[in-house]
């Protein structure tokens, strides 16, 4: 449930002590920095593509060099502006608070890291579609949209295999005790669990997480050792069970087919609004358009995204019987994470992708035993 104030627009937390007025404010004063450089990195976006879409002239050379060449082009200038911002939020404000743990050499090369997957994810895609319209001009988009879906159901399935260990390092659960209980209360789900890994995000941050992803063969749940250091076995347990819930409700791989779906269609828009998507003066337009459809998608899938959460929530209640241990564990995660307590309604709305601390809270407060 939300809380809206009708002078300020925000949503209230409930009459709860733990959240209190300087909680609320200094979490006010971490994120808002965090919401206007968002902003920032969007307007960069859309500029520059819209800027390279009017500038670049058609037929500007070979198609299969200028489709592989101009999409890295573009990010490498996207990111490069950005790179200020994104240094401040990013390494340096991270660390006033408390909560990087990087070098700025650590820093620059997850940064660069990120800049070369952006440039591959966009490349890859425009340069096959420039591809197939060569091969086809007439009947590029009946294999390009069904080719779309399935790079993404690909991506899903490979993603915890092929990219996240770009990112972290990956152990089983050495806490014996722990993972048996983990494993007896999957088993009571109906949805059991050969292994649960540990990732090593205190390398970076102090914050602390927990997810499951990984589509069929490669599913797996993944613990912070954050969360490890944190939070108590009862809390642990708690989080394990929400994202049970993801499981047993197959969020990932509903996830998972409408981002095939998105994919589609985005394929079709741009057979629809693009004249030649396989000329090189085409490319800006197709990633504009692209990041356009993804804006519109937005508030959508975030609705979407605080559903299954809420969801998630109410199934680690009944499988764990524990509203105390659900409260202290949703305390632990908002004060470890700096969540945001009280954001304005219409941010809400478009970017949040879970309910705030308090509107999980008094979600629990008023769960009740199914009979």
């Amino acid at each position: 449930m939300s809380y809206i104030s009708p002078v300020s627009g925000h949503l209230l937390p409930p009459n709860d002590p733990a959240f209190t007025s300087e909680a609320i404010e200094r979490a006010s004063r971490y994120h808002r920095p965090r919401y206007i450089a968002l902003l920032a990195d969007t307007v960069i976006s859309l500029g520059v593509l819209a800027a390279a879409a009017m500038w670049v002239h058609p037929r500007i050379g070979a198609w299969w060099l200028g489709c592989g060449v101009l999409p890295i082009s573009l990010v490498a200038v996207i990111s490069i502006a950005r790179l200020p911002l994104a240094y401040d939020i990013g390494f340096r404000r991270e660390h006033v608070w408390g909560f990087s743990a990087q070098s700025r050499w650590a820093w620059g090369v997850d940064f660069l890291r990120n800049f070369l997957l952006s440039a591959a994810f966009s490349a890859v895609p425009i340069w096959a579609l420039a591809a197939l319209v060569h091969w086809s001009p007439r009947w590029w988009v009946a294999v390009a949209a069904p080719g779309a879906a399935t790079l993404v159901v690909v991506f899903g399935v490979l993603a915890p295999l092929v990219m996240e260990p770009l990112f972290n390092r990956f152990t089983p659960l050495a806490d014996s005790e722990l993972a048996n209980r983990l494993r007896s209360l999957a088993e009571r789900t109906g949805t059991p669990i050969s292994n649960v890994l540990v990732a090593d995000a205190s390398k970076r941050s102090g914050k602390v997480n927990a997810y499951v992803s990984g589509v069929g063969p490669t599913r797996r749940l993944v613990l912070y050792d954050t969360l490890l250091a944190k939070a108590d076995a009862a809390e642990v347990e708690l989080v394990v069970a929400n994202e049970l819930g993801h499981r047993r409700a197959r969020h990932v791989a509903k996830g998972t087919a409408l981002a095939a779906a998105g994919a589609a269609l985005t394929t079709l828009v741009i057979w629809v609004a693009v004249d030649n998507p396989g000329d090189p003066a085409s490319v800006p337009v197709i990633m504009l358009l692209g990041f356009a459809l993804e804006l519109v998608a937005l508030p959508w899938q975030t609705a979407l995204s605080r559903q299954w959460e809420r969801e998630a929530d109410r199934a680690s209640l009944d499988l764990t019987g524990r509203p105390d241990v659900f409260r202290t564990a949703h305390m632990r995660l908002a004060e470890a994470n700096l969540s945001d307590l009280n954001p304005p309604r219409w941010l809400y709305r478009l970017l949040f992708t879970h309910p705030t601390p308090p509107e999980r809270l008094a979600a629990g407060a008023a769960w009740r035993p199914s009979s």
